[in-house]
């Protein structure tokens, strides 16, 4: 008897090596997506304050936070940097009268990634 060319063996081994195959290229693309999807997300801003948020034109280490105090109180928030490799860091403590616009600033290490992530902290 001559033995089959295509053994259910092989065939389960050559499953098996695309399933593995497919399953390794799905790994690595999904923190590339990820770490661009979370760096596009705008902050959590906290109640009573409207900012915007973004990294410095000339300085991709360097983040900050726009914000007006929309509240009735005086109100302190700062901004916070998510940095990769490098530490976390959070910029200077901004205290904004009822209607007033301050900014916080804050720079992550160079040995990071850069920022990945930008909240305001109250």
């Amino acid at each position: 008897m001559k033995p089959s060319t295509g053994t259910s063996s092989t065939l389960f081994r050559n499953a098996a090596r695309a399933t593995a195959a497919f399953g390794l290229a799905a790994a690595l693309a999904a923190p590339l997506g990820a770490t661009a999807a979370t760096a596009a997300t705008p902050a959590a801003t906290p109640p009573g304050f409207s900012c915007h948020t973004g990294v410095h034109n000339n300085d991709e280490y360097t983040g900050f936070a726009l914000c007006t105090n929309n509240s009735g109180s005086t109100q302190t928030f700062w901004v916070h940097l998510v940095c990769g490799w490098a530490p976390d860091v959070d910029g200077e403590h901004v205290t904004l009268a009822p209607g007033g616009t301050g900014q916080s600033t804050a720079h992550c290490g160079r040995i990071g990634t850069g920022i990945g992530e930008i909240h305001v902290r109250p």
